[in-house]
């Protein structure tokens, strides 16, 4: 293995069915206000971290949560946890701003995702 750790869980994705019914349980658990506040999309800061609120799991269909894991190179760590047996299930992709995000799974098929920002 690289010296290719990782910077930490820094993001993680939430799906919901209805962002109306969400945003109140999330802004009270957090103690934030959303920081965005879309249709699409609900983001929250807390903490260092960022927590999404995703309808319908979003174009990727996610069905649970999923956690993104920061990384300075994210087609180095695809490289490494694929070789180290990980299946890509997105591969990486410019989500706006340069911030690149991807995910894997692991034997088991849990989604673990990796984000880059710029």
């Amino acid at each position: 293995m690289t010296d290719s750790s990782t910077q930490g869980i820094k993001t993680v994705l939430h799906p919901v069915s209805d962002l109306a019914k969400a945003k109140p349980v999330y802004a009270a658990l957090l103690g934030v206000q959303p920081m965005a506040d879309e249709s699409y999309y609900v983001g929250f800061e807390a903490a260092g971290q960022h927590i999404g609120l995703v309808p319908g799991g979003g174009p990727e269909g996610m069905t649970c949560p999923v956690t993104y894991w920061q990384v300075a190179d994210i087609e180095a760590k695809l490289a490494e946890v694929t070789a180290a047996g990980a299946t890509v299930k997105e591969p990486s992709r410019d989500v706006g701003g340069g911030r690149l995000v991807a995910t894997v799974t692991d034997p088991d098929g849990n989604v673990l995702g990796l984000l880059q920002d710029p």
